[in-house]
């Protein structure tokens, strides 16, 4: 008989953009059956990196497709062949459990249909019945609403019937920046085991090694782990740029290095892709020079600078928000695809926001990672996407907790 722990785990993902969470299981050897996303340029990239990892052109499997559509299971199960599942990752768009959705729609999305696509990823956890799945998503989904019940009850309720789940959903909540990602951002990971299995999903959570610690982390959180990795870490060797500036591929060499820069980039690697500012107007121009020269935020600039309000001032008062050099980054967001005031760049001389390659380095995406399409589709892509240093530590310690069986 062989040994089937030297195989290497499958996985299945859903809902998976262009591929950040995939990114942190391949890091870890796991094989991908095949990948499920509606998005026509985060499907190219998927494939993209399929190819980077070396996997043949029979092998390389991304279903373009509407998870909600009728024939979706025989697509899936056309695609991988009756190879076993190991595991099932991803998580439905999250829009509707955002607060920042929520506080928009009139009706707090409780009548959007994005709040129904976790029926869709359990449709597909029971009928493969892998190993483990991970379940990713926004913290709003701890406050989530339909009618009078709590979202996360309801999928809790639903995944739970096959699968062991802790049972605290705040111990569900992960924050990237312990993870080494230059960057706060605090998701919802639900791991769930099948229930014929000899392992307790808490095993799974406390191997998922917290290496740095957060601008929040206790005194004790400090003492032992790493500082967080800052924007400067991340970003500063790129090249200067001013609005409108750069090219899509470009010779570059790091000077200085750190262990953020080695984890996401080979000291031989000489390219640079998508390194470019977006085209800024003059006012716009003046307000990232006021904002990050003097570390401003958005009602400092209306307050110090009224010349300088904006006639469309949205009601929040996160509009214009400048990143610092010495803290990581604000969670990027899907949003940077309309504009990137959110992520003014920490040097006031540059007078811009941040390029599509800036984005993905603070989301932990290496340099190599291709994003398909215009530069709006790479920022709708990084935005939306799990920062794959983080999938990694989960990867790691999902590796480590099935070897062990």
């Amino acid at each position: 008989m062989p040994n089937k722990k030297q195989d290497k785990l499958t996985f299945i993902d859903l809902f998976a953009g262009c591929g950040g969470l995939s990114e942190g299981f391949y890091r870890q050897g796991f094989k991908a059956l095949t990948h499920v996303e509606f998005d026509h340029y985060a499907c190219k990239s998927l494939r993209t990196r399929m190819k980077y990892y070396g996997y043949a052109e029979n092998e390389i499997s991304v279903l373009e497709k509407d998870i909600t559509d009728n024939n979706i299971l025989t697509l899936i199960e056309n695609e991988i062949k009756n190879q076993t599942v190991d595991l099932l990752i991803g998580g439905p768009p999250c829009q509707a459990y955002s607060s920042l959705g929520r506080a928009k729609d009139e009706n707090g999305m409780q009548y959007d249909p994005r709040n129904f696509l976790f029926e869709s990823y359990e449709r597909i956890l029971s009928h493969f019945k892998p190993k483990i799945f991970v379940f990713e998503n926004v913290t709003g989904l701890l406050t989530a609403k339909l009618g009078n019940k709590k979202i996360v009850d309801i999928i809790l309720k639903k995944l739970g019937q096959e699968y062991k789940l802790i049972s605290n959903p705040n111990e569900m909540v992960l924050n990237s920046c312990d993870y080494g990602v230059p960057q706060v951002r605090k998701r919802i990971i639900l791991i769930g085991v099948r229930k014929d299995i000899e392992l307790d999903p808490q095993e799974i959570y406390n191997g998922i090694i917290k290496t740095h610690y957060n601008p929040e982390s206790s005194d004790n959180e400090k003492a032992h782990r790493k500082k967080f990795v800052t924007v400067e870490d991340a970003i500063s060797d790129l090249p200067f740029l001013k609005s409108g500036q750069g090219e899509k591929k470009i010779t570059h060499r790091v000077n200085k290095w750190n262990e953020f820069l080695e984890s996401i980039r080979t000291e031989t690697d000489n390219i640079l892709l998508d390194h470019v500012a977006r085209n800024h107007n003059d006012s716009d121009k003046k307000r990232y020079y006021a904002m990050s020269k003097n570390k401003w935020t958005f009602q400092d600039l209306l307050k110090k600078r009224p010349d300088l309000n904006h006639i469309k001032q949205r009601v929040f008062g996160n509009s214009y928000v400048v990143q610092f050099w010495d803290m990581p980054a604000r969670t990027i967001i899907a949003h940077l695809y309309k504009d990137g005031n959110q992520f003014i760049h920490p040097d006031c001389k540059q007078e811009r926001t941040l390029t599509p390659r800036e984005a993905a380095r603070l989301q932990s995406f290496p340099d190599d990672f291709v994003f398909e399409g215009s530069k709006t589709q790479q920022y709708k892509q990084i935005g939306n996407a799990v920062p794959p240093l983080m999938a990694e530590a989960i990867a790691k310690s999902i590796k480590k907790a099935l070897s062990e069986l």
